[in-house]
């Protein structure tokens, strides 16, 4: 056994003196300094890395029986759904964790705006969340073409037809990208390139910088107070705790819970009513027969919402284009929040009434957004997109004046409880 146990040794350090693994796995895991004051909102991270690899080895698997043609796709699909051994079952999970992994990232970005997570010094750290949200997005649309159903196609027509209302770059821009002048099969091999190759390898790519830049700066906490101001004689803040084994047993019961809900969706409630996997998306794609309500995945809605509030011309400017534009600013606009913010604190926990109002419109917005932007519209639907477009953005657009004139509450010096 000491024979083991010095060989074991020795390969470690063999490996230590070319690449530096002990360190690396004590910097950014085991001894990781966790703030102590840390509550569920800080459980979505590491939900969302399961979740992305459960979803690149279940793409992997589907990959492997999946014909990325316009005269075969759908068909591919009926034959891992009915044929494939536990086909079904990928794909199931598959689509299921689109949702899974858009859920918890509209979580995990809420928590950053509720705690400031944004503020100084983690900007980069915010910006690098944002465009794996932006990289998201298009993954999830790519992925959701590739059934090649009704919904999938004219989704497509739909987006990528957006792209033509950009002046003078449009049409060449919507072109390239459908490498056709119709959506066809040449469209479907492009989009399936992006969603296998290069989007999950920009996503791999800037999900690694984002861990390490927070490993570098260190985490926020619900109290926005920072930790590393008051540390002991080794340099370690005394305001925090070991990743392992403190943090990590929160995260494995996390995602004991997330396990559980998900299976239940996955073997219960696949088609999630409709809105994990479309039931107007069981039939073939057919250029001649439009659906009556063409409608994104429920994570799109609310952009999709603002789109079709945007029913007006201005300065010469189509409605398509400017519901683009619109669209696209409410996406954006996330990127802009460490430069809007001109609090004196961080968390909402200590900001005045006028952020947390503010925020709580923005909260019912999204969701009242997200709703209309899945239900046929109607004059007094349409109106009331508008109304709440305009709640959404004034979150962000005022904020500058409204977190400037608020009194806040001071900040505890330390964690509290410590």
């Amino acid at each position: 056994m000491a024979a083991n146990e010095k060989n074991s040794g020795g390969i470690v350090n063999w490996f230590d003196t070319r690449f530096p693994v002990t360190d690396l796995l004590e910097r950014h895991l085991s001894k990781y300094p966790a703030p102590t004051n840390l509550n569920f909102w800080y459980l979505f991270g590491f939900l969302m890395i399961v979740v992305l690899a459960m979803q690149i080895l279940t793409g992997l698997w589907l990959m492997m029986n999946y014909t990325n043609t316009a005269e075969e796709a759908f068909s591919s699909v009926e034959y891992i759904m009915r044929d494939v051994e536990y086909g079904w079952l990928l794909r199931y999970m598959h689509a299921a964790g689109a949702s899974a992994f858009f859920a918890l990232i509209y979580l995990h970005m809420f928590r950053g705006m509720m705690y400031g997570s944004y503020r100084k010094p983690r900007e980069l750290i915010w910006v690098g969340g944002w465009v794996t949200y932006v990289l998201l997005c298009a993954e999830g649309f790519t992925g959701y073409v590739l059934p090649w159903g009704q919904m999938s196609f004219w989704a497509a027509q739909v987006i990528i037809s957006l792209l033509g209302s950009i002046p003078i770059i449009g049409e060449d821009l919507a072109t390239w990208i459908r490498g056709d002048y119709l959506i066809s099969g040449i469209t479907l091999s492009r989009l399936f390139a992006f969603h296998v190759v290069l989007l999950p390898i920009m996503i791999i790519a800037v999900v690694f910088f984002h861990i390490l830049a927070l490993h570098e700066i260190g985490s926020n906490n619900p109290d926005g107070i920072d930790i590393k101001k008051h540390v002991d004689k080794d340099g370690v803040p005394l305001d925090s705790k070991p990743f392992y084994p403190y943090d990590i047993t929160h995260d494995i019961y996390a995602l004991g819970v997330f396990l559980l809900i998900f299976c239940s969706v996955v073997f219960f409630f696949p088609e999630g009513g409709g809105y994990v996997l479309e039931y107007v998306n069981f039939e073939p794609a057919n250029p001649l027969s439009t659906p009556a309500h063409i409608v994104p995945s429920w994570y799109f809605t609310p952009f999709y919402a603002m789109l079709r509030a945007v029913d007006f011309s201005l300065f010469g400017f189509t409605a398509k284009f400017l519901g683009f534009v619109t669209m696209a600013a409410g996406i954006a606009i996330f990127a802009a929040l460490p430069w809007l913010d001109r609090s004196p604190v961080k968390s909402i926990r200590y900001k005045g009434i006028l952020s947390k109002a503010f925020l709580a419109g923005f909260v019912v917005s999204f969701f009242v957004l997200g709703y209309l932007g899945a239900v046929p519209p109607s004059d007094l639907k349409n109106l009331l997109a508008k109304v709440f477009t305009v709640v959404y953005f004034s979150y962000f657009l005022l904020m500058p004046i409204y977190t400037r004139l608020e009194k806040c509450k001071p900040v505890p010096e330390r964690a509290p409880g410590h």
